[in-house]
């Protein structure tokens, strides 16, 4: 006799445990099938979580070496990376941790295995090992996330030419290391092993490298970043790595727009060329769920697909690859099923970069204001004119804020700090209200703050700011 749910979660990332969560609050009898050993997706067991642990741990150790000595701290720092990846470790055993006991707590039944979808209402899971199970479900959500991209020609061993995966657990600094792609990825992983020693070399096929990051903004953090001894080569792809009998590798480089082949030195490889849809093994074609032509799922603004009663959220389907844009469509979806009706504007979604400094974004960049001919002002403001920046030697970077002519509206902004991923949600709020610069101009910060910062851009978007 097959086990019978309200709903099934096939996946157990951000919007797969959120969704499932939200659905047993709701009162709904749910199951979440993961194939994984640990609860959590990519985020949590080797993205967001386990980065961020390595991000922060090595600019510590950076500041230890290099600023210290500026605050009267007398230090020589010596890196034991065998503990600083188990940092990293221990931080995701306790994030997984917590996701199985949230599943306990909200009597969620899981069932470890690979999902997949033999008809509406009904989910196939196959264990590593042992016979298949069919769980009959009423409503399916499809909350299996990405993976990485790979390149025509290039291997991954996770060794040597490694994913983000493998990026996240040299056992040992690479002296050199060549990353080849300019995104969000490839620059907190490349400044991760930056700061602990290595040489790193950026290889980007765009002409910029952030790409939907406003232009000025990904300008000022490549001046940051090569500041820290980061190399870039844009307008470049890699056709081809080998491997040397000493160990190392050669990577093939070609000017984007064709020409003559370089070659350059490293120890080692990250690949970091983006994500994409994972649908392997879902039996989608059998189901009869449609896929758009980049692969993702097809959905309605209910998150529903073609079939009924099968819905899709965060990577696999259409929009920006962020947990929180995946725990937000987890917590709508759960709520539609139960006949509620949430809402979800993506036009408020932030974005955040983790390097040091930090840089966060929201809405619309000046470049997509311009393409769409509206009409705007701009108000900026240097953290070198902020008190508490100074104080912490945290004056890199700048807030921008852009607001309608005619309405005063806010319709975007970009942070570069230090906790610019912190900052940028004052912003968020006023835009999820429709706020005008005024208003966030007019509203108290606590000083001396990094955050007033933000006031004062606001402030630069009418009669000006005071401190500059």
């Amino acid at each position: 006799m097959a086990d019978t749910f309200d709903l099934t979660v096939i996946g157990s990332g951000p919007g797969g445990y959120v969704a499932a969560i939200r659905a047993a609050q709701l009162g709904m009898k749910v199951a979440v099938v993961e194939k994984w050993p640990t609860f959590g997706g990519t985020c949590l067991n080797i993205g967001c979580i386990p980065s961020k642990a390595l991000l922060h741990a090595s600019e510590l150790f950076e500041e230890a070496g290099h600023q210290f000595r500026q605050f009267g701290i007398d230090v020589t720092p010596q890196l034991n990376l065998k503990q600083m990846l188990q940092h990293k470790d221990d931080t995701v055993v306790a994030n997984v941790g917590g996701i199985e006991f949230l599943f306990k707590k909200n009597k969620i039944t899981t069932f470890r295995g690979s999902g997949s979808i033999p008809a509406a209402g009904k989910v196939l899971v196959t264990p590593d090992s042992g016979a298949p199970t069919t769980i009959e479900s009423k409503n399916i959500i499809i909350a299996t996330g990405s993976v990485p991209v790979s390149l025509p020609g290039i291997t991954i061993d996770e060794n040597k030419v490694v994913s983000s995966t493998g990026a996240l657990a040299f056992q040992e600094v690479p002296k050199r290391l060549l990353v080849i792609g300019g995104g969000i990825i490839g620059l907190e992983l490349g400044s991760v092993w930056g700061r602990l020693g290595a040489k790193i070399q950026v290889v980007e096929f765009l002409d910029r490298i952030l790409p939907g990051l406003d232009s000025e903004a990904a300008r000022q953090m490549q001046r940051s970043l090569q500041k820290q001894g980061m190399e870039f080569k844009l307008s470049t792809k890699v056709t081809a790595i080998e491997k040397q009998g000493d160990g190392s590798l050669r990577a093939k480089l070609e000017p984007a727009a064709g020409g003559e082949a370089t070659w350059a030195e490293a120890d080692a490889v990250l690949v970091a060329v983006g994500r994409k849809p994972f649908t392997d093994g879902l039996g989608l074609d059998g189901a009869g769920v449609a896929l758009d032509e980049r692969g993702r799922v097809r959905i309605d603004a209910q998150f529903k697909t073609n079939i009924p009663g099968i819905y899709a959220i965060g990577d696999v389907v259409a929009g920006p690859m962020l947990a929180h844009k995946a725990m937000d469509e987890g917590h709508a979806v759960a709520e539609i099923i139960a006949g509620q009706k949430p809402h979800i504007n993506y036009g408020t979604i932030p974005s955040v970069m983790y390097t040091s400094p930090e840089v966060a974004w929201i809405g619309k960049s000046e470049d997509e204001l311009k393409a769409a001919g509206i009409e705007y002002k701009t108000g900026k403001f240097p953290f070198t004119a902020n008190g508490r920046a100074k104080a912490m030697l945290a004056t890199q970077g700048y807030v921008k804020i852009l607001a309608d002519v005619t309405t005063d509206r806010v319709l975007g902004a970009q942070i570069i700090s230090k906790n610019a991923g912190e900052m940028i949600h004052e912003i968020a709020v006023l835009m999820e209200f429709s706020g005008s610069a005024e208003d966030l101009g007019r509203i108290t910060h606590a000083h001396p703050t990094l955050s007033e910062a933000v006031k004062e851009a606001a402030l630069m978007c009418g009669d000006g700011a005071i401190h500059i």
